[in-house]
């Protein structure tokens, strides 16, 4: 996304937010009422354009006055932000991340495991994700046939705003996709559906897997070709990739299997002429939007610690992963405190690289020293070993544009995982070639510079498990994966404060999915609560 782009994300949102109005679902703020008519605003053929950075923004923003500012109701702008919460409900609640912060609203409740309805990060989560749903479908009508009939807009603008159309679909696609995997339901609305205090009916899993699917296949051919499109657009790649991240999961979702389609979309993928980035750690540096790692990175959320300011995933995992109060934040391009240690690993994590062949993979990031491996208690922020992935400096070692609000990029999706969706769908029963699977698999490895190779009658289900562990931690991904292989409730797996044992206990299978926030239950009658809560 270029620099004009991302600088009328700040105005674009409130637009959107004025055009799409307040709902009882959302719990979302109007904006300004003088500040734009929609038929003022179409009225310049670039605010098509524009008008589809809003949609964007909202994977980014939380308001439309800076980092602190937030369009959802009663909540802590941090809170609120997409990735954010996307990333909290992941990690937090698995065991590659606990947060020593026990007073942070709702936080507490997600390392152990003991969330309820009343769940801030949860009602931040509904409301963003929504949001996102709000935004799109407000979008498509603006740019319906019968919308740009009554402005008469000529035809070469509507082949633009025809791929501007079939972008919005994806992330209106992608926000069900999240509520898929994080509350097995949602509100479902649509551009066709009225503006305002609409009470929209509940789809369940069966319903969205299904809208999710046939809306991403009727858009793939309206969608940029692959590295076409500008930095952080969706282009026909993000889709194959949202894609095969739902036929991985179909089993979960529902009680299907669509390995075979996920491996055919991961080669797809992998075939597209996006190349793994030679340095690991580029992806996670303050210029991860330029090359070389720009040609890895399928779909990120952008920040910017001047023009896209937000307390997103990344300014809170470099500044949580300073340590203590002594460490040096300069390391990682942020003061030098950074949160003072809100951010360790349970000492599962830690052991998977330790007795594993990864201890001498530039991936094994962890900080050990003056450190011992276990969390006896979580207030505790000097034990627990930590991590040094991401960072707010540039491949070449100059500081981002600001100290605290980074300019590192949260890759959603990522060539790597695609390389390990295709194992792991092979492995499934997916087809694919063996030779091929294993090679990916050491692709990664050889590239984190790891000499131990796999050899094909090693390549194991448990084997992929931990690969994405070592390959793809804090990037949002390990709730849903050990929920994949049946390792995330009951006691087949336990992690250190797992339902809230400082040695880890069985938790009841109703939290495989996150309940639905009291708030929206009792803004739409329409919406039921998930069993156990």
């Amino acid at each position: 996304m270029n620099t004009l782009l991302i600088k009328r994300i700040w105005v674009l949102a409130g637009v959107l937010l004025f055009l799409v109005g307040c709902t009882n679902d959302l719990d979302v703020e109007p904006g300004d009422p003088e500040a734009f008519l929609d038929t003022d605003f179409y009225a310049d053929p670039a605010s098509y354009r524009s008008g589809l950075a809003g949609v964007y923004g909202n994977l980014s923003l939380t308001g439309t006055d800076g980092a602190g500012s937030s369009n959802i109701q009663g909540l802590d702008a941090g809170t609120s932000q997409y990735g954010r919460g996307w990333w909290n409900l992941q990690e937090l609640t698995s065991d590659e991340a606990i947060w020593s912060w026990e007073n942070d609203p709702g936080l507490r409740e997600l390392n152990r495991n003991t969330w309820n309805a009343d769940n801030v990060v949860l009602r931040g989560m509904f409301g963003r994700v929504m949001t996102s749903v709000s935004f799109a479908n407000e979008y498509l009508r603006q740019t319906s046939d019968a919308a740009l009939d009554g402005r008469g807009v000529d035809a070469s603008l509507r082949a633009d705003i025809a791929e501007y159309r079939a972008e919005a679909r994806f992330l209106r696609a992608l926000a069900y996709y999240h509520m898929v995997d994080l509350f097995g339901k949602a509100p479902f609305v649509t551009e066709n559906d009225p503006v305002g205090a609409f009470q929209a009916p509940e789809y369940n899993r069966e319903r969205l897997f299904e809208f999710i699917e046939s809306e991403l296949l009727e858009i793939i051919p309206q969608m940029v070709d692959p590295l076409q499109n500008e930095y952080a657009r969706a282009d026909k790649a993000a889709a194959w990739m949202l894609l095969a991240k739902l036929y991985l999961n179909a089993e979960v979702y529902v009680n299907q299997d669509r390995y075979a389609d996920c491996l055919q979309y991961c080669q797809q993928i992998i075939n597209s002429g996006y190349e793994l980035t030679p340095n690991y750690l580029n992806n996670f540096k303050a210029d991860n939007n330029d090359q070389p790692a720009r040609n890895e990175i399928i779909f990120p959320i952008i920040s910017d610690g001047v023009t896209t300011q937000n307390f997103g995933p990344t300014t809170v995992m470099i500044n949580g992963q300073v340590g203590s109060q002594e460490a040096n934040g300069g390391n990682f391009g942020v003061n030098a405190g950074g949160w003072s240690g809100a951010l360790r690993v349970p000492s599962e994590f830690s052991e998977t690289f330790q007795n594993g062949n990864y201890n001498i993979d530039v991936r094994n990031t962890l900080i050990t020293e003056d450190r011992i491996i276990n969390i006896p208690d979580v207030s505790q922020r000097d034990t627990g070993f930590i991590i040094a992935k991401w960072s707010n400096l540039t491949s070449d070692g100059q500081p981002g544009s600001a100290i605290e609000i980074v300019d590192t990029d949260f890759p959603m999706f990522r060539l790597a995982d695609a390389y390990l969706m295709f194992a792991e769908a092979h492995l499934r029963g997916g087809g694919g070639d063996l030779g091929t699977a294993v090679g990916y698999v050491n692709d990664l490895r050889a590239r984190a510079g790891n000499p131990n190779a796999v050899a094909a009658n090693r390549l194991t289900l448990d084997l992929i498990l931990n690969e994405r562990l070592v390959e793809l931690y804090w990037e949002a991904h390990r709730r849903q994966d050990l929920i994949r292989f049946g390792r995330y409730t009951g006691g087949t797996y336990n992690w250190s404060w797992k339902g809230g044992s400082a040695n880890g206990i069985a938790i009841d299978a109703t939290r495989d999915v996150f309940p639905i926030p009291a708030a929206s239950l009792a803004a739409n009658p329409n919406l039921t609560q998930n069993p156990g809560y």
